[in-house]
């Protein structure tokens, strides 16, 4: 019996639509087919289960087999099959009712994952590759007779009786011309590897050369089928879906590197596994992270029921977490998932604060149980740390036991401990405790020598989120401010009560300001005489923390633009106090105190490193003249 229809779309013709909008995406279509030919051989087994069928299960699995000459590609199971009234219900109703809606609906859609989701197009994907498709399948069903299907690519469709012997489905494409790309063992490979590499039944892949002769065509021609010989390209068990107490270190690490060929071992992992009230499993690592954020990123996997569907889980991985590495897996996210659904989704929400807490958790036993090995990770995994806390308020409340400070020797504090180490020392007298630190201590260590000399200790903050991490301290601890080690010099930068007494007159400063101001003759720096310790440098270049650290948000992209664009300004702090100044005062030749001053200044530009250039070899020329 023979019987032809159309299809019920109600519009003139989907697949150019499919087309021409999904071209970009076109390789998922194998994604859909296998995923389709997996979930016909779950059913099957679940149906055995559950006592409603009592055939042999047989061996369930899904080939995937190519013939170049004939210009096909064939996805076959064992599973459930149908019969040709499920063909109908299933293949030749799309779920949509009219070209209208259909287009209406289209250009909300973000992409083509979405479109496909939301249409029921799995199966038709297979039209962006093929200009014919065929399915010859046998229902599980008792008394069931094999139906054959076949379709143009126009709305119109042939059911009519099929040869298939044994249960199961077959889906024959015919690619056409533009996608001739997709006959090649080493394409279909890449494409199986992507998305199909963990799926939970076997996957054998077999070509032309992987076959043996299955007799003759109509048209003459031989045809073949795939070697039953052991060229399966999955792991149906991949180790998230273990028991994490079936799992040794080794278990982890040589996935890591299935994952990652060319990466350096990972610090530790994590294993997740909930039921409730959302699905979720998988392994993320802390990887060694190096400073380029962007090259770290996107290296999490985002699974469904061992499907691969993507590399982009910004919405269900925390922002900070996104330097992670290994997968999720989540039968809550439907397979064809969207930007604007993973937005919206209440069970994607759960799952980022789930991984949220989980990752707090393990940082926080790290550190209680063994402090040594998690300072010695400290370098990697501070970025992670203090990433989090700056970006998301609960990770913060948990973070706060077990984020680091790490000063020029290299020791590690507490942010209880930090406080109660320099209390006593860098409170200033409106009673205002001041962290120090630095972001580059060889270039900055004049002023970190000055400030240990009074007692005070300098936090290294050299990561590239230290800027943010910096302004989070402040806004997170009491009366606590952070200053950059060369933003003053160290007796302005905690200002005590007992500053030195001036040694000079009014009108001598005022004439050391004038002596400056013409030696430098540059406006960015505006000349101050200071009080200072005599044994402090006689003149110090500083830029104010405040304008510094804007400058530094807008050379970040922080969205400091006015200040971004503004000229550097720094202030050069003359020490009234240091005998080179009084020398500078009595000499009376205007020529030598020009040059003494000048002088002062460029030694206090070269330990900024600001002194470039002709500048640079003016001050080595006028050095070799004083000696």
């Amino acid at each position: 019996m023979q019987e032809k229809g159309t299809i019920s779309i109600h519009t003139e013709n989907i697949f150019p639509i499919i087309k021409k909008f999904l071209y970009s995406d076109t390789e998922i279509f194998l994604r859909e087919l296998v995923s389709n030919a997996v979930d016909a051989t779950q059913k099957i087994k679940r149906l055995a289960s559950l006592g409603q069928y009592n055939g042999e299960l047989g061996d369930l699995r899904v080939e995937v087999a190519f013939d170049a000459d004939r210009k096909t590609i064939t996805i076959s199971d064992n599973g459930i099959g149908m019969t040709a009234e499920e063909i109908k219900k299933y293949i030749n109703q799309i779920a949509f009712s009219g070209a209208t809606e259909f287009m209406e609906k289209f250009k909300e859609a973000k992409d083509a994952n979405e479109i496909i989701g939301r249409f029921g197009l799995g199966f038709y994907s297979a039209f962006m590759v093929a200009d014919k498709v065929e399915i010859e399948t046998l229902s599980y069903q008792d008394g069931a007779t094999p139906a054959h299907w076949v379709c143009d690519g126009s709305t119109e469709f042939e059911i009519s009786e099929g040869s298939l012997a044994e249960r199961g489905t077959e889906i024959t494409l015919h690619i056409n011309a533009e996608s001739e790309e997709f006959l090649s063992k080493h394409k279909l490979q890449e494409i199986l590897d992507k998305y199909c590499k963990f799926l939970p039944v076997p996957i054998k892949f077999g070509t032309k050369e992987d076959s043996i002769e299955d007799g003759v065509d109509e048209e003459g021609k031989t045809k073949y089928k795939t070697v039953e010989e052991d060229n399966i390209i999955n792991d149906t068990n991949p180790i998230w879906t273990k028991s994490p107490n079936e799992l040794k270190d080794e278990d982890y690490l040589k996935f890591y590197k299935e994952l990652y060929p060319f990466s350096e071992d990972p610090l530790f992992w994590i294993h997740l596994n909930v039921d409730y009230p959302f699905n979720l499993t998988g392994v993320l690592y802390f990887p060694k992270v190096k400073n380029d954020f962007e090259f770290q990123k996107n290296k999490i996997k985002l699974f469904s029921r061992q499907v691969f569907i993507t590399e982009e889980v910004k919405d269900i991985v925390p922002e900070f977490l996104m330097l992670l590495h290994g997968v999720i897996d989540s039968p809550d996210i439907p397979l064809n998932v969207s930007r604007s659904f993973l937005q919206a989704d209440s069970n994607v929400k759960k799952i980022n604060s789930y991984i949220t807490k989980k990752v707090a958790d393990k940082l926080g036993d790290l550190f209680k149980n063994d402090r040594k090995a998690y300072e010695e990770k400290w370098s990697d995994i501070g970025l992670f740390v203090k990433y989090g806390a700056i970006s998301d308020e609960k990770f913060y409340d948990k973070a706060k036991d077990f984020v680091l400070l790490t000063n020029t020797a290299k020791e590690n504090f507490t942010l209880t401990e930090y406080k109660e180490k320099v209390v006593g020392t860098q409170t200033d007298k409106d009673g205002q405790l001041i962290y120090l630190y630095t972001n580059d201590a060889d270039k900055q260590d004049s002023f970190i020598q000055s400030a240990n000399k009074k007692g005070y200790d300098v936090l290294l903050m050299n990561s590239p989120i230290d800027n943010h991490f910096i302004s989070q301290l402040e806004h997170k601890l009491e009366k606590t401010s952070l200053k950059r080690v060369d933003a003053d010099v160290a007796d302005k930068l905690i200002k005590k009560d007992d500053a030195p007494e001036h040694v000079l007159t009014e009108e001598q400063t005022k004439q050391v300001k004038e002596i400056f101001d013409k030696a430098i003759n540059k406006p960015a720096y505006r000349v101050e005489l200071e009080s200072l310790h005599p044994d402090e440098l006689p003149v110090t270049v500083t830029m104010d923390e405040f304008m510094r650290r804007m400058k530094d948000m807008a050379a970040m992209g922080g969205g400091m633009g006015f200040y971004g664009s503004m000229p550097d300004n720094y202030k050069v702090i003359v020490n009234g106090n240091h005998k080179l100044i009084s020398r500078i005062l009595n000499n009376e030749n205007a020529d030598e105190q020009a040059q003494l001053a000048k002088q002062a200044f460029d030694l206090a530009l070269l330990s900024q490193g600001l002194l470039t250039g002709a500048e640079l070899t003016e001050f080595v020329n006028r050095s070799v003249n004083l000696i």
